[in-house]
């Protein structure tokens, strides 16, 4: 999604249009915001699980978060913001859009030249060095009596899991999603360490492979049989479960995650 703004690098922004009063703009001066922005240049980008910054010079810094419908698009250079679409951004040859109907995502603005602190704060990517077994137990022992699907998708240890990637790495760790975190064994946890490191890379590969848009993960993933009633487990070939845990819908499989 990030790398839908990439044909603006190196581009001014001549304008900056936004619905002032959509609440993804919460806790932003705008007027600091859009006079900030106005002729600065677009320079580089990253990205953790949900969430993106964007440098622009000397503007400062533009952060997004998608939240569950947030999209990024690249659109022609006179571009007006259409009903869902919070922020644009037109630049030389193009609009950068940030749309989001339901509203979930957020959008922050600091102006000065460091990194801003709600950036360098952010847990490590999941994928990358940075997130290390030690941690990891250590966050599952602070939530010992919670549900252990619940503390998958808690975002402020590991960003980017949604729903259906925490039933994913679940199913293929063999753990039952309603199990206790703290009652999760050594070979359990060194499951799941391994698991939510494979299901995150393999899911970036088939994301940003070229000429792909948002392609499904590989056959024989749970993925392609927990939406509806009646899916059957890839390993046993039995009928899977979907109930609520935690408030989420949640698909397993009982005779393979005991």
């Amino acid at each position: 999604m990030r790398r839908r703004w990439d044909p603006g690098l190196d581009q001014s922004v001549h304008s900056v249009r936004l619905h002032r009063k959509a609440k993804v703009f919460r806790g932003v001066d705008l007027q600091i915001l859009t006079g900030s922005l106005r002729r600065s240049r677009l320079c580089c980008s990253e990205a953790r699980g949900k969430q993106m910054i964007f440098r622009f010079d000397p503007g400062g810094w533009l952060g997004i978060h998608l939240g569950m419908t947030g999209q990024l698009e690249a659109r022609g250079p006179t571009h007006r913001p259409a009903r869902h679409e919070h922020l644009v951004l037109q630049l030389d040859s193009l609009s950068l859009v940030f749309r989001d109907p339901r509203l979930f995502g957020r959008i922050r603005f600091d102006p000065d030249d460091a990194v801003p602190a709600w950036w360098k704060d952010l847990p490590p990517d999941l994928h990358g060095p940075g997130f290390r077994r030690r941690e990891l137990d250590l966050f599952l022992d602070r939530r010992a009596r919670s549900p252990i699907k619940t503390v998958l998708l808690m975002q402020e240890r590991f960003p980017g899991i949604g729903n259906w990637m925490a039933d994913e790495i679940l199913w293929r760790s063999r753990i039952h999603p309603g199990r206790r975190s703290g009652e999760l064994e050594t070979e359990d946890r060194r499951r799941l360490y391994r698991e939510i490191r494979a299901v995150v890379r393999a899911s970036l590969r088939t994301i940003v492979r070229p000429g792909v848009h948002w392609g499904d993960p590989p056959s024989g993933w749970l993925f392609h049989q927990r939406w509806a009633d009646g899916g059957l487990c890839p390993r046993t070939g039995q009928v899977l479960i979907r109930e609520k845990i935690g408030g989420r819908t949640t698909c397993w499989s009982p005779a393979w995650q005991r």
